[in-house]
């Protein structure tokens, strides 16, 4: 067994790097090393709590302190710059969700990491529930041909109005899909397969006074093996039901995955094949729906862990990287066909394979 330990830096020292600060230092291989932060304050003060030898206020200095890797835990504008200068850097780069807002950035960072030799993951942690192994697993062999994600989540004003970012197309990108639903989407894109066309709307309607971006999304999907799945998806939830991920397979087997509370582990609730169900209480008495917001990643430190830990064993070279940069913009470009259609009132095809159906309409059909 290798004696190797993967040098990291964190860049940005919000909420989230504390995630990936325990995610690390839980891997006996791995070891934080460095933080950088425009506020060389907070990043000092993480480095004294955390016990990290070295704070900084320059990526740069960072960078060339000789890591081998670095998580990027910055606002989604930031993204695609310091991907790219960790990449020129010779660092590997593990991204917090989302990559980018823009799927042309995303393919510009992709390109950049492949062009230095340096791995690129995006930060997908929900894949390593073990209920969602469990439906993976079930539809290696036996395809989903059907699908839904229902997200019913609540957030109130304080949300969007306590940083300035939040909220806008520019710096947020999107509103329910790009910063909660796309979690899920991911999900539905791994059980399912690659979408080939996509038709949605979008409203909002809690939060309109406060936010230019959608707080709800409809959507239908299709995909390259004829597959189907629908999205509906809200903010505006009072309670917050949570999420849940159905799939229908081709023997007519169904699964649905749920998280609720928000931020909880993702349990496997429905099981039907045959003329058998296994269901479990969905909504249990007592559950307290609308959750404390900052409570949600610390739930979620486990499998940050596990999704860590496959980034530095492929680093290692004793696993395979699971999600890499092609994969982490899979659920991005999904939903970016969701606003495109819901600018243009059109579907919009994803790539340039029409999606199959063995259905033909008749043309007198009479509407």
């Amino acid at each position: 067994m290798t004696e190797k330990k993967i040098r990291v830096g964190i860049i940005g020292c919000g909420v989230i790097a504390k995630n990936h600060q325990q995610a690390f230092q839980a891997h006996p291989h791995a070891e934080v090393v460095g933080v950088v932060d425009v506020d060389i304050r907070r990043a000092q003060d993480f480095a004294a709590q955390w016990d990290i030898p070295n704070a900084y206020s320059d990526v740069a200095e960072l960078l060339a302190s000789g890591i081998d890797a670095v998580a990027i835990c910055t606002p989604h504008p930031t993204h695609e710059a310091l991907v790219i200068q960790a990449a020129e850097a010779g660092v590997h780069v593990l991204c917090e969700k989302p990559l980018s807002t823009d799927f042309a950035a995303t393919q510009r960072m992709i390109t950049a990491c492949e062009n230095a030799g340096v791995l690129l993951s995006g930060m997908f942690q929900r894949r390593w529930w073990p209920a969602a192994q469990e439906i993976k697993a079930a539809v290696e062999h036996n395809p989903a041909i059907m699908g839904h994600v229902h997200l019913a989540l609540h957030r109130e004003h304080s949300y969007y109005t306590r940083d300035a970012w939040r909220g806008s197309w520019d710096a947020d990108g999107g509103g329910v899909m790009m910063n909660q639903a796309v979690h899920y989407i991911d999900l539905l894109l791994w059980f399912m397969g690659d979408v080939v066309e996509v038709s949605g709307r979008l409203n909002s309607f809690k939060h309109a006074d406060n936010i230019e971006v959608e707080d709800s999304a409809v959507a239908t999907l299709t995909f390259a093996s004829g597959a189907m799945a629908t999205l509906n998806l809200t903010t505006s939830a009072t309670p917050a039901f949570g999420a849940t991920v159905h799939v229908t397979t081709r023997d007519g087997s169904s699964m649905t995955l749920l998280e609720s509370p928000e931020g909880t582990e993702g349990r496997l609730i429905n099981n039907g094949h045959g003329d058998h169900i296994d269901s479990t209480a969905a909504y249990p008495e007592g559950i307290v729906p609308n959750v404390d917001l900052r409570t949600i990643n610390d739930q979620l430190i486990p499998f940050h862990t596990l999704q860590v830990a496959n980034f530095v064993d492929a680093l290692l070279g004793t696993q395979q990287l699971l999600v890499d940069g092609p994969e982490a913009t899979k659920a991005l470009r999904t939903l970016l066909a969701v606003y495109q259609s819901h600018r243009t009132g059109q579907p919009v095809l994803v790539g340039n394979t029409p999606a199959p159906t063995t259905v033909r309409v008749p043309e007198d059909i009479g509407i």
